[in-house]
């Protein structure tokens, strides 16, 4: 349910704005379509990495974090 509610909301930002556009404007589009779906999530957090167990130095950042695990 949460993962269809979050293609909903990029889907509609590709209907409303179609193709063409560099990835910021899109990002912040599907931000503020998020709030108008009350989907919850986090803009660029900064996210650990391991490898077998060890701690990375290096660490990923995602677009969005939704729902704390999309």
């Amino acid at each position: 349910e949460e993962s269809y509610a979050v293609m909903g909301a990029c889907f509609e930002v590709y209907r409303e704005l179609g193709s063409g556009f560099l990835e910021a404007v899109y990002q912040e589009s599907l931000k503020i379509e998020f709030g108008l779906r009350d989907i919850p999530h986090v803009t660029q957090p900064k996210l650990e990495l391991a490898y077998k167990g060890r701690r990375l130095g290096q660490h990923y950042q995602p677009d969005f974090l939704c729902y704390g695990c999309i």
